[in-house]
């Protein structure tokens, strides 16, 4: 199949990479000219803009928009709608307001134009992991670019199997879903997003009361252990119910520097988090560890523990988030 991805950044352009790799064709388009290069000698069509994308693709188009949530997301999309036509499909991979996709849907549908949210996982090791995807939209258009998500996402992989589950969705045991109608993907991967903050509040908080019950002036004398946490963390991930991915990256970033002495602790938060918590608020829906963790990112920005670089370093080994520089 024909896909149009525009945005090569951290996930864009593994996008791609991994659709070729399965024989899929791949028109690219970046505002930067250096990562659809390197994209060609991969075997991408790069276009020169928008207008050349869409001249490229063959009808019923398909374009992916993998580009930060706001502006510069709604002028990509408004341009887009402008040029494509009746039954093609636009796409938005990013983290965005599932609010603004409802929006975005209705608007488009008017055109005849097919609009789907998809909530893309798998930050910098999609490429060779795969893509976790919760996606919302027409079934129509969920139905034409099935091989497309079968291609990015992980498949079974080593998981073990759900007993039970006889009967139920195949594609979610394949690491894709269709959610629901438009808004659906984004507004589950809100709230994955916002689970996702609330377990590695948990791991930060845990490591940083490991590092603190280690023996120092004024804590009691029953406290006399010096806790290797390295190898606290390796060891959990060795059948223990805790294990995880975040648990590896935690256990990879120890490993390397017991001290996390490369960060700060200063926690910046992508806006699902915020979301996550006015969905809570407005379903009425009691959300206290989620909304905790958003403000403990909060807190950090005030001053810092060795729990709060936990938090930095997990968000740097699975998405390479790089903490904002100290103002002033």
């Amino acid at each position: 199949m024909q896909l149009g991805v525009i945005g090569l950044g951290r996930m864009g352009g593994n996008i791609a990479r991994r659709l070729m790799r399965a024989g899929h064709e791949c028109v690219v388009y970046d505002r930067d000219p250096k990562p659809g290069q390197a994209l060609a000698a991969d075997g991408a069509i790069v276009a020169s803009g928008l207008k050349d994308m869409v001249a490229r693709l063959k009808a019923p188009r398909a374009i992916w928009v993998m580009l930060p949530a706001g502006t510069i997301t709604e002028a990509t999309l408004a341009e887009l709608a402008g040029l494509v036509g009746a039954g093609d499909v636009l796409i938005d991979g990013g983290n965005a307001f599932w609010k603004d996709d409802v929006r975005r849907g209705r608007e488009l549908a008017a055109k005849g134009i097919h609009y789907m949210d998809i909530g893309t996982s798998g930050g910098v090791h999609g490429l060779e992991r795969g893509y976790c995807l919760m996606i919302g939209g027409a079934k129509e258009a969920f139905d034409r670019l099935e091989p497309i998500f079968r291609v990015l996402a992980p498949g079974k992989g080593e998981v073990e199997p759900t007993k039970h589950r006889e009967g139920r969705n195949p594609t979610s045991e394949q690491g894709y879903l269709h959610c629901g109608p438009v808004g659906s993907g984004h507004f589950v991967k809100m709230v994955h997003n916002g689970i996702e903050y609330g377990m590695m509040q948990a791991f930060a908080e845990g490591f940083d009361l490991l590092r603190n019950a280690s023996a120092k002036e004024g804590l009691p004398a029953d406290y006399g252990f010096d806790f290797d946490v390295a190898e606290i963390a390796e060891v959990w991930r060795r059948g223990s119910v805790v294990t995880s991915w975040l648990l590896d990256l935690t256990a990879e970033a120890l490993a390397a520097d017991e001290e996390l002495s490369a960060y700060a602790g200063n926690v910046s938060d992508s806006g699902e988090g915020r979301w996550t918590v006015d969905a809570a608020v407005e379903t009425a829906t009691p959300a206290e560890v989620l909304t905790s963790a958003l403000f403990a990112r909060f807190r950090s920005r005030v001053g810092h523990t060795f729990g709060e670089k936990i938090l930095s370093a997990m968000r740097a080994g699975f998405g390479g988030h790089v903490e904002p520089k100290k103002q002033g």
